[in-house]
C-alpha cells in the first residue's frame, strides 16, 4: 500500500526547539522546599544527577496530593491540590532554580547518554513553562473536556481507591473540602474573565449539565443514586465483603458521607451552577484563540507546546489540506473494493447513516461493543512479539465512560495504570450514543487507545528503569498521540484490517486527524466560526454530525492540541522510512519500535536525534 504521495521533510516539521523567554523573571524567594543534589560519595556523575532528579520529582509529588493519589501514594489522601496562582508561580520558580543548580553542580560531559537526555529534557521543560506562564490565565477552568466540575467526581471514582477504614475517611474528608477546591477554581475563572478571557457561550450548557449530574439522585433530588454516593457505597461494600470493616462501621461512614454531600458538595455545586449561569449571559459566540488578549501569540505558543515544532499555523493548515486530499484518494480505492458506485461524499453519507455500521444504542449493544473491542485487543496482544522487544507489565481493561460524564466526554481515551499495578490501564469508550461509534472504526480505535497504542507507550514509559521519574510520567502530546495514530497504521502491515470497511475506518480515523490540522488552525488563526469548522468536517469526513460538533467544540477549548496527532505520526513514519533507507537489510522493526519507546516521551526533535544515533550505532556494530 502506498503510504504518502509526498512526504513532508523532517526538517520542516521539526525545525528548531528554542523558545524566547520574553517575560520578566519572578522574585527569587519561594516557600517551597529547597532542592539538594546527592552528597553520597563514590557515585558516578550520572548516579549523582539521577539522585538529584529523584529529589526534584519526590518534592514535586509531595506538593501535590492529587498526584500522590494518581501514583498510588496515600500520604495526603484527604486533600486536594492548591489551584491558586501561587502554585504555578512557585513551580516555575523551583524549576528555574533546579535547572540553574543542575548547570552549576554537575558536569554534562561526564554523563552517560540517558543522563544527558534527562538534562536536555529538564531544560526543555523549563523552556515550555517559561513560554506558557505568560498565558497562565488563558485556559478555561470549567469546560466540557477537562473541566473541574466533572474532574472532581472522575478523580474520586477512578483514582481514590478504598482499601481500609482510613481510606474511606480520607474520601469523606475530600468531600468535605470540595467547596474550597471549587471556590479556588471559580476565583481563577473570575480573574480570567476580568482579563477578557471567557469561554464561548456553548460551553456553559455542558458545564451546567455536568454539575447538575453530580448532585442528581440520592441523597439529593431526583431519581436514582448520585454518582459519588454510588461510588462510595460500592467501595464500602467491597470493604465489608472482605471483612476489612464491619457493617456498623460502613453504615456510619456512609451516613457521614451523605452529610458531607448534602452540606458541602451540594451547595458548592449549586454555587458553581449559579456562577456559570451568570458568566454565560456575558459570553459570546466568538470561538477562536484570536479573540483572547495577545491571542495570536498565545496560539503560536500552544502550537509549539503541542507539536514540539516551529511550524506556523499556515504551515499546519496547508499540511492538513494536503493530507486530506491524499487520504481521500486512498478511500476511493476502498470504495472500488467494496463495489460502491458513486461519489466519495455519497459514500460518507452511506457509512454514517446505514444501520449495519452501528451497534444498537441499548445496554446489549453497548456490551457487545465492549466485548468485541476487548477481543480485538486480545488478538493484537498475541501478535506483539513480532513487532516489539519489550512489553508492559501492567494490565489493561476496556470500560465504558461513566454516565455522569459520558454526554460531554470525548469519544475515547486512555487512563494510565498505577505504578504499583493495583489499578490497571483503562481504555475508555464513550458509548453514550452508539451512532457516534461506528463499527468500522472499532479496530483502529482499540489499537490507538489500547495496544499497540497508548497502553504500550504509557505503561512501558512508567516501567522503564534507569531514567528519572519526571521522564516516566512526562508527556509531549505530539509524541504520545503521534504514537497512538501510528499504532492505528502499522497493524495494517501486520495483516489486520482484513475487512475493507475496517480499513476504511482506519483511513477515516487518519482523515479525522488530518482534518484537525485544517479546522484547528481555521478556528484559532483564520477566524473560522464553530459552524464553518463543523461544516468542513461534515463535507470532508464520514463522521456523523454529532461527532463533528463535539470535536469542534473540543478543539475550541483546547487550542492546538488536536494538531499534535498527525504531525507526530508523520514524524515517526518519516524516521522509520529514513531508518529503512539507511540500514537496508539490517533494519528490524522491533529495534525501531524499541528506540521510539525506550526513552519515554520526548519532543520530536529529540526523537529524531535518538533515531539517528541508533542508525549510526547499528552501522558501526555491523
Amino acid at each position: 500500500m502506498k503510504l504518502f504521495t509526498a512526504l513532508v521533510p523532517v526538517a520542516l516539521i521539526l525545525g528548531s526547539c528554542s523558545y524566547v523567554k520574553n517575560i520578566p523573571y519572578l522574585p527569587t524567594s519561594s516557600p517551597a522546599v529547597s532542592i539538594k543534589s546527592s552528597e553520597v560519595e563514590n557515585l558516578s556523575e550520572t548516579e549523582r544527577l539521577n539522585a538529584f532528579f529523584q529529589t526534584l520529582f519526590d518534592e514535586r509529588v509531595q506538593r501535590s496530593p492529587m498526584m500522590q493519589t494518581t501514583l498510588g501514594i496515600k500520604t495526603d489522601y484527604d486533600k486536594w491540590d492548591d489551584p491558586s496562582p501561587r502554585t504555578s508561580r512557585r513551580e516555575l520558580q523551583i524549576l528555574r532554580r533546579a535547572v540553574g543548580q543542575m548547570n552549576k553542580e554537575f558536569d554534562f560531559a561526564k554523563l552517560d547518554e540517558q543522563a544527558k537526555l534527562s538534562w536536555k529534557l529538564l531544560e526543555y521543560r523549563l523552556d515550555q513553562q517559561e513560554a506558557a506562564y505568560a498565558y497562565r490565565d488563558h485556559s478555561y477552568p470549567f469546560n466540557q473536556m477537562f473541566g473541574v466540575q466533572s474532574g472532581i467526581p472522575a478523580f474520586l471514582v477512578n483514582q481514590h481507591r478504598i482499601a481500609s477504614y482510613s481510606d474511606a475517611d480520607a474520601y469523606i474528608a475530600r468531600l468535605g473540602s470540595v467547596d474550597k477546591y471549587l471556590s479556588a477554581h471559580i476565583k481563577n475563572a473570575t480573574r480570567s474573565e476580568n482579563k477578557g478571557i471567557l469561554p464561548p457561550k456553548f460551553v456553559f450548557d455542558y458545564v451546567i449539565q455536568d454539575a447538575n449530574n453530580v448532585i442528581k439522585g440520592e441523597p439529593f433530588d431526583g431519581e436514582g443514586v448520585s454518582p459519588l454516593l454510588s461510588d462510595f457505597r460500592s467501595k464500602l461494600e467491597a470493604l465489608t465483603s472482605k471483612g476489612e470493616i464491619s457493617d456498623e462501621e460502613a453504615k456510619a461512614l456512609e451516613n457521614t458521607a451523605i452529610d458531607r454531600l448534602l452540606k458541602v458538595v451540594g451547595p458548592a455545586y449549586r454555587r458553581l451552577i449559579s456562577f456559570a449561569t451568570t458568566q454565560q449571559a456575558s459570553a459570546t459566540t466568538d470561538d477562536g484563540a484570536w479573540k483572547l488578549p495577545d491571542g495570536k501569540d498565545y496560539y503560536s505558543m500552544r502550537l509549539k507546546q503541542m507539536t514540539t515544532t516551529e511550524m506556523s499555523a499556515d504551515d499546519i493548515h496547508n499540511l492538513g489540506l494536503h493530507e486530506v486530499d491524499r487520504i481521500h484518494a486512498e478511500m476511493r480505492e476502498v470504495m472500488k473494493k467494496v463495489g460502491y458506485k458513486g461519489e466519495l461524499s455519497e459514500f460518507f453519507e452511506y457509512t454514517r447513516s446505514n444501520k449495519r455500521f452501528f451497534k444498537p444504542n441499548t445496554d446489549e449493544g453497548k456490551a457487545e461493543y465492549l466485548a468485541e473491542a476487548k477481543e480485538m485487543i486480545d488478538q493484537m496482544s498475541k501478535r506483539l512479539p513480532s513487532q516489539f522487544r519489550r512489553f508492559p507489565k501492567a494490565k489493561m481493561i476496556v470500560k465504558a465512560v461513566e454516565p455522569f460524564r459520558e454526554k460531554s466526554a470525548g469519544k475515547a481515551f486512555y487512563q494510565r495504570p498505577s505504578p504499583d499495578g493495583s489499578r490497571p490501564g483503562v481504555y475508555y469508550a464513550n458509548l453514550y450514543d452508539t451512532a457516534a461509534m461506528p463499527i468500522y472504526q472499532m479496530e483502529a480505535l482499540a489499537y490507538h487507545e489500547g495496544v499497540p497504542g497508548h497502553h504500550m507507550q504509557i505503561a512501558i514509559a512508567q516501567e522503564l528503569e534507569g531514567i528519572p521519574k519526571f521522564r516516566k510520567y512526562g508527556r509531549y502530546t505530539a509524541y504520545t498521540e503521534g504514537w497512538g495514530l501510528y499504532s492505528e497504521y502499522f497493524p495494517k502491515e501486520m495483516g489486520f484490517y482484513k475487512d475493507p470497511y475496517s480499513d476504511f475506518g482506519r483511513l477515516a480515523m487518519e482523515l479525522w486527524r488530518a482534518a484537525r490540522l485544517v479546522v484547528d488552525t481555521g478556528i484559532h488563526s483564520k477566524k473560522w466560526t464553530r459552524e464553518q469548522a463543523i461544516e468542513y468536517l461534515m463535507q470532508n469526513t464520514p463522521n456523523p454530525k454529532s461527532d463533528c460538533e463535539k470535536a469542534i467544540e473540543r478543539y475550541i477549548v483546547m487550542p492546538g492540541q488536536a494538531t499534535a496527532y498527525k504531525i507526530g505520526m508523520i514524524t515517526i513514519l518519516e524516521l522509520r522510512k529514513m531508518s529503512k533507507f539507511e540500514l537496508g537489510s539490517k533494519f528490524d522493526i522491533r529495534d525501531f519500535h524499541d528506540v521510539v519507546l525506550k526513552s519515554g516521551p520526548v519532543p520530536l526533535k529529540i526523537l529524531e536525534e535518538n533515531v539517528r544515533t541508533w542508525i549510526e550505532d547499528t552501522k558501526s556494530a555491523s
